[in-house]
């Protein structure tokens, strides 16, 4: 096998102190592995994503060591409906597609050149 790139070893690293930082806190361990396994299929070659996701990583790292941490949620789409961001059919990256020309208030949305 061939020798691992610094990057792997990084967020190897990163995967080891998520599991230790999450023991005894409900939730977190599933959600660790869950969130890894979710993203092992990215291409070596997409480094971007990789170190944007590490930084992520090392984010939710700080708020679990953090003594305020007493679980480990996700965010769930709103009465389950398919399509929805945060749904598992649709990931959050690709969730700011066409959007209801009605804001979330209900109100309509200003067109793009401001008038």
């Amino acid at each position: 096998m061939s020798r691992l790139s610094r990057m792997q070893r990084q967020v190897l690293g990163l995967y080891r102190e998520l599991l230790r930082a999450g023991r005894g806190k409900p939730g977190a361990e599933a959600r660790v592995r869950a969130e890894f396994r979710q993203h092992a299929c990215l291409p070596r070659s997409d480094v971007l994503r990789i170190e944007y996701l590490y930084r992520r990583g090392r984010r939710q790292l700080q708020l679990l060591r953090s003594g305020h941490a007493t679980a480990m949620g996700a965010f769930v789409s709103p009465r389950g409906r398919p399509g929805a961001v945060g749904s598992p059919e649709t990931p959050p990256e690709y969730g700011d597609g066409p959007r209801s020309p009605l804001d979330s208030t209900g109100a309509p949305g200003t067109p793009p050149d401001g008038r």
